[in-house]
């Protein structure tokens, strides 16, 4: 677009006060890859702590959440995840000066026409399917 773009979604707002950090880190040049599902309704990018992040593209609501070792046993339900920045800090929220940033998702992809994802973490690889749809298939 000429003039502005076309959606903007807030995904590493939380980080702003880390910018030296990531910067002495060299992190300030990561990419994380950005996908879109099956019917470009949901976007999906990575983040930092083994976090990634799925947005609602009518809505514009997003929600964090966490690849890590116990949601790879079968049946896990991912965790949702918020990062503390200041005010009221809710239980399992993850404060922003404890964020690992050596566990990065940079890495993954959607099914072409599932709702099944696949998402690189540090030496893992992780394979996460929709529960809804996977039990109605099986039925």
């Amino acid at each position: 677009m000429d003039k502005g773009p076309v959606e903007t979604y807030q995904v590493h707002e939380y980080l702003r006060s880390k910018l030296c950090s990531l910067y002495e880190n060299d992190c300030i040049f990561d990419k994380f890859e950005c996908v879109w599902n099956s019917s470009d309704s949901v976007i999906m990018t990575g983040a930092y702590n083994s976090f990634f992040r799925m947005f609602d593209r009518e809505t514009g609501r997003g929600v964090t959440l966490e690849a890590w070792r116990e949601s790879s046993k079968p049946r896990a339900v991912l965790r949702t995840r918020r990062v503390y920045t200041g005010g009221k800090r809710r239980r399992g929220d993850v404060g922003v000066d404890s964020l690992d940033f050596t566990k990065k998702i940079l890495h993954m992809a959607w099914h072409p026409s599932e709702n099944i994802i696949a998402i690189a973490a540090t030496n893992n690889l992780y394979i996460f399917q929709d529960r809804v749809n996977a039990e109605t298939q099986t039925q």
